[in-house]
């Protein structure tokens, strides 16, 4: 994969727009670090590389609360302590 900072994506863009049908994927660096991937898309697959973008998003999402959840030690709530929560959510939120 190739990675390409701010700076030549604004003065080389010409360039990574023909590099890109080739690459398939670029990674967007900001000193040294990434801040964005560039993909190759067109009219025939736009709604399908949308739809697998957003679901690696919420993978990511999903992943990230299970580890918030053993960091606070939630992990380990019985069902009976889980429905307890929600019915004191669901309690206030109807107040």
């Amino acid at each position: 994969m190739k990675f390409i900072s701010v700076r030549d994506l604004r003065g080389k863009s010409g360039e990574i727009w023909q590099d890109l049908p080739v690459e398939r994927e670029m990674v967007i660096t900001s000193n040294g670090r990434p801040v964005a991937i560039l993909a190759a898309v067109n009219e025939s697959n736009l709604e399908e590389a949308l739809a697998a973008f957003r679901q690696v998003r919420a993978i990511e999402a999903v992943a990230a609360m299970q580890r918030q959840s053993v960091t606070q030690g939630t992990d380990k709530l019985s069902k009976l302590e889980i429905a307890s929560e929600i019915a004191s959510v669901r309690k206030k939120r109807s107040r």
